[in-house]
């Protein structure tokens, strides 16, 4: 065999490895981008969904005897803003439906992420309030029903507005602060936060202050309680479609807005 045919050979195996090595390289990228782009920020929401509701319901558990509402409103407030800080940059930090579904209405998040936020978010709320069931003794977890959700008024028109009005609170706070361009903050995590704070002062003895369907319904689950359930989906739901209605109509950046552009 002469020189020049071996060295062909040569360059011939060498190109096909660099090839495969090639190759090899794009589909370990394109692994790593689905994974990022699609299963990463899910696994985000189930994570920090189980722990904001492991906080919440231990909060609640906790303050049994001591009554009012100043415990689970700095731990639900604190809770939401550290996780939100840690996770934000993975998923955004939603931990709650009715906030995906507003971020997404107002075009913060794309619609093929929307249904396994939801359900990443129902699970871990599943998951925390178990963890909370486990960790609490039993007689005072008995008492508050685990931290499940009930009206503290036998107007259910009255809890179901005051669901609405505080997530249309909470959820403007987000879409105006995390979402819209024109208004965007670094303190959005610090100012969401505080409005859940806010809001469990102001509606906490009349509803509860929910204004997050995945609170609501993992301690339902586990501790079976399913009374007036409805009103932690319709008022939270209804809070946030007011909330898209006035950014899309009113508050919005040029981008947002579909009208006097």
């Amino acid at each position: 065999m002469s020189g020049a045919e071996t060295k062909t050979e040569v360059f011939a195996v060498l190109d096909m490895g660099e090839q495969a090595t090639e190759k090899g390289s794009r589909n370990t990228n394109k692994r790593r981008c689905i994974y990022e782009q699609h299963v990463q920020p899910c696994l985000a929401e189930l994570f920090g969904t189980g722990l904001f509701v492991f906080v919440g319901c231990a909060s609640v558990i906790g303050n049994v005897g001591a009554g009012g509402v100043l415990q689970p409103a700095v731990a639900h407030g604190l809770a939401l803003g550290v996780l939100i800080v840690v996770f934000g940059n993975i998923s955004g930090g939603h931990f709650n439906p009715v906030v995906s579904l507003s971020v997404y209405l107002c075009g913060g998040m794309k619609l093929l992420l929307l249904v396994p936020y939801i359900l990443a978010q129902m699970f871990g709320g599943m998951v925390g309030a178990a963890l909370a069931k486990a960790m609490c003794p039993t007689n005072q977890y008995e008492a508050v029903l685990g931290g499940a959700l009930h009206p503290s008024i036998s107007d259910l028109g009255k809890t179901t507005l005051a669901e609405a009005m505080m997530t249309l609170f909470l959820t403007t706070v987000v879409c105006m602060g995390a979402v819209n361009n024109q208004t965007r903050s670094p303190w959005a995590p610090f100012c969401i936060g505080l409005t859940v704070t806010a809001n469990i002062f102001a509606g906490g003895m009349v509803s509860g202050a929910c204004m997050n369907p995945a609170r609501a319904f993992g301690p339902a689950v586990v501790a079976s309680h399913w009374n007036h359930h409805w009103i932690y989906w319709v008022g939270p739901t209804c809070g946030a479609l007011l909330t898209v209605s006035f950014i899309r109509l009113l508050f919005g950046d040029q981008k947002t807005r579909v009208v006097l552009k």
